[in-house]
């Protein structure tokens, strides 16, 4: 996706979130005098790594376009437990009324990021990437897959869209393997690549004699994969999806696949704890 396109990405996001939270109004922030000013700060509660920095911006943007935001922490960056991200200064009702949806893109953002920087450290000194899938909040894809390229992880295919990707039931539906592989190359300019997953051994041979050069291995076991990586050496590129946790993560990253995709970076997280925190004093106009 095209810095353009990321752009008006993060503004849909943020008009969306604001509109289910702010809605008419912020019936509260209007408890505040107009003219007074305020300072706050986000505190990350706990070591993570930052990320959203880009929605955070869209939504002060959108919300409190007369504030200043200094980051101490940029994205990609890890910070420690209570550690300011970042301070911003602007008339306090706006700031009031941005405050939760600022938190909410950075707590789940900042999730993914941190999950899966330590599943890439888990498999550093082996030739693994780390992927994601498209199991993702519906919406919010570019956001997720974002915050996985913070953690140090790659992106798979955005969408059904962009790559080809041939499953069982695909290969079923299209006569089989082969046949759905030639038909995929012949629609090849549509797509930036063409991968198919096979779930045997006599199916990866058969996608090596078609001249497959992306196999995902589904589900396989651990000492078929190792098989597999003996019979594709050189030939094509292997990555592993399915029975991957981060217990088990290493031992498939030393089976010398090149890619291991993982679902579990977006779906299965837990929220990092940040919070905004108001300056007791008010700050002068």
């Amino acid at each position: 996706m095209n810095s353009e396109k990321f752009h008006v990405q993060v503004e849909e996001d943020v008009r969306r979130a604001l509109q289910e939270d702010v809605g008419s109004g912020d019936l509260t922030a209007a408890l505040v005098p107009p003219e007074q000013m305020a300072q706050a700060t986000i505190l990350c509660r706990e070591s993570a790594v930052i990320c959203g920095q880009p929605w955070v911006t869209e939504v002060l943007k959108q919300v409190a376009p007369t504030s200043l935001a200094t980051w101490m922490i940029e994205d990609r960056q890890w910070c420690g437990s209570n550690q300011k991200v970042v301070e911003i200064v602007g008339p306090a009702r706006d700031l009031l009324t941005a405050e939760r949806t600022c938190l909410n893109f950075m707590q789940t953002l900042s999730a993914v990021a941190t999950k899966t920087a330590k599943y890439v450290k888990a498999v550093e000194g082996t030739q693994a990437a780390i992927l994601d899938t498209r199991k993702t909040i519906p919406g919010l894809r570019v956001a997720e897959k974002y915050a996985v390229r913070c953690g140090g992880g790659k992106n798979h295919r955005m969408g059904l869209y962009d790559a080809i990707l041939i499953k069982e039931n695909h290969i079923a539906a299209a006569g089989g393997l082969t046949a759905a592989f030639k038909a995929a190359q012949r629609m090849s300019a549509q797509s930036k690549f063409i991968q198919v997953e096979v779930e045997t051994l006599s199916q990866l041979e058969e996608a090596l004699e078609a001249g497959v050069a992306m196999v995902l291995l589904d589900n396989m076991p651990l000492d078929q994969i190792r098989r597999a990586v003996d019979l594709a050496r050189g030939l094509c590129s292997l990555e592993i999806s399915g029975g991957v946790t981060f217990e088990n993560l290493r031992t498939y990253a030393e089976t010398g696949v090149d890619r291991i995709s993982v679902g579990a970076l977006i779906k299965d997280i837990t929220a990092v704890d940040f919070s905004m925190r108001f300056m007791d004093k008010p700050v002068e106009r």
